[in-house]
């Protein structure tokens, strides 16, 4: 299954939903346990950005293919 969306030329052509949650958890969880540099949690948060979006194509996506089978239900 590909994202909905045409993704942007990188990663996420390739990334599942799944992947990007657990590695958002791994990025969150490093994050609060803190003892980090500061360019290390910048760089961890602009990760945890991308894969928040990731996450959020892939559920937007699979609410538009639920909408539309809802419709054609109706028809």
């Amino acid at each position: 299954m590909t994202p909905p969306e045409t993704p942007a030329p990188s990663e996420e052509a390739t990334i599942g939903y799944e992947q990007a949650r657990d590695e958002l958890v791994a990025v969150v969880q490093k994050l609060e346990t803190g003892g980090l540099g500061l360019e290390e949690s910048l760089a961890l948060w602009e990760r945890g950005e991308e894969l928040a979006g990731i996450c959020q194509r892939w559920l937007d996506g699979a609410r538009e293919r639920l909408a539309a089978a809802h419709e054609s239900d109706d028809d």
